[in-house]
């Protein structure tokens, strides 16, 4: 037998969506094939796969434990969502180094098929944060007489679907403020706010309509502004960990002493960016959008209203609900939303299908969002170049109008 060797060792899945990029959700069957491709002839004693899922947490911290002593201390946490290994040829972990037993590839290529089902409970959406990740992917490892394994790992993307057609993230979103300023001993006057938006939900390309109302009754020049943040929440040993990203913002027209501004539906576009995470243990990826008004040498007037970022877009009977329940006299243009067309939904949807009938269904729908336009415009925020963040503890006395969120 002439002594070959390994040319090509990789995994590849079988993508079910037209971008070919292996994405998946909770309770979906996850296959592909291992290859390989060979010059001359190779004995294999077992080719392996080990497909995991996990959530990582961590950061170090340096402190002071006296005088001229420091010691740093590490906060790690794990959480398990995938754990599941087959045996693709040979045995698994058989050590034994001689040629016995082993099988031969001959020269060329060989492809190894392999399938599993993800597990039916919730699972984390993939995601990279700065002191935390989820990750999900499959390790092949090769094992040959008297020579090391060859090991090659590969990543896939899983969605923990979020379908914003539910009452609670179609509730328009609104609030009030108002701040008085002083000058020295005197008072200027106030300056106020009042925003609303249409819905809590949103997915990734969707345009945020703000309506918004800003008098100005100081004596100072003002700005009125808008921006998405992202707070990423990290636990681990008891400590919390907190990252705050500006994702996209916008600016108004500088409003002079006695002036009223009205936002008519400004819009805010939502770039490619990771879904919310709300059921991981470890970590949770939040949104919100804050409106608020420059004010030079006072702490900025903000109004924080929370959003969702989900992955099945809203359906033409979502918003007519929205529309009914937000009972506001704003002109809020859904027609012109650019959603796919969707057969209308029969009346008093909730009250006839049940919970079960639901999740099927929610299962169902979100196969095809994903083989969609939105599909591949969500799958860019694994690659898109990280925002500009600003890092801070969870104190009893941070509060989400800090200026510095607002610089």
């Amino acid at each position: 037998m002439v002594l070959g060797k390994v040319k090509n060792f990789f995994v590849s899945y079988d993508c079910l969506n037209d971008s070919n990029v292996p994405v998946f959700a909770s309770g979906d069957y996850v296959s592909g094939r291992v290859i390989i491709e060979v010059t001359g002839e190779i004995r294999v004693k077992s080719l392996n796969i080990h497909a995991k899922g996990l959530a990582k947490v961590r950061w170090t911290e340096s402190r002071n434990a006296g005088s001229n002593t420091a010691y740093t201390q590490n906060y790690t946490e794990e959480v398990e969502y995938l754990n599941h290994r087959d045996v693709l040829i040979g045995h698994y972990r058989d050590d034994d180094n001689c040629e016995e037993g082993s099988d031969v590839l001959h020269s060329g290529r060989h492809e190894y098929p392999f399938s599993f089902e993800l597990p039916q409970m919730p699972l984390a959406t993939s995601f990279e944060g700065k002191h935390g990740s989820v990750r999900y992917w499959v390790k092949a490892e090769l094992h040959r007489p008297w020579l090391l394994p060859m090991k090659v790992k590969k990543e896939f993307t899983v969605f923990e679907h979020i379908d914003i057609n539910t009452p609670l993230l179609l509730s328009p979103q609104a609030g009030t403020k108002d701040k008085m300023l002083c000058c020295w001993f005197c008072t200027s006057g106030p300056v106020s706010l009042s925003a609303k938006i249409e819905r809590k939900g949103y997915t990734p390309g969707e345009s945020i309509q703000i309506f918004a109302e800003i008098e100005n009754c100081s004596s100072r020049v003002v700005v009125p502004k808008a921006a998405i943040y992202q707070t990423q929440t990290f636990y681990a040993k008891g400590k919390v960990k907190e990252v705050k990203q500006l994702i996209a913002n916008l600016r108004g027209d500088s409003l002079p002493s006695g002036k009223t501004e009205t936002w008519d539906g400004k819009l805010l576009k939502i770039p490619p960016i990771s879904p919310s995470i709300l059921d991981c243990g470890i970590i949770r990826v939040e949104y919100s959008l804050m409106v608020y008004v420059d004010i030079p040498r006072a702490v900025n007037l903000t109004l924080t209203l929370p959003l969702v970022i989900g992955t099945i877009p809203l359906h033409h009977f979502g918003s007519r609900t929205s529309s009914v329940s937000s009972q506001c006299s704003m002109a809020m243009s859904w027609l012109n939303m650019a959603i796919p067309e969707r057969p209308e939904a029969p009346p008093s949807y909730s009250e006839i299908v049940t919970n079960e009938q639901r999740q099927n269904r929610t299962r169902a729908a979100s196969r095809d969002e994903l083989e969609g336009p939105l599909y591949a415009y969500i799958q860019e925020f694994r690659f898109h170049p990280p925002p500009l963040y600003s890092e801070v503890w969870k104190r009893s006395n941070l509060t989400k109008d800090s200026p510095e969120c607002f610089e």
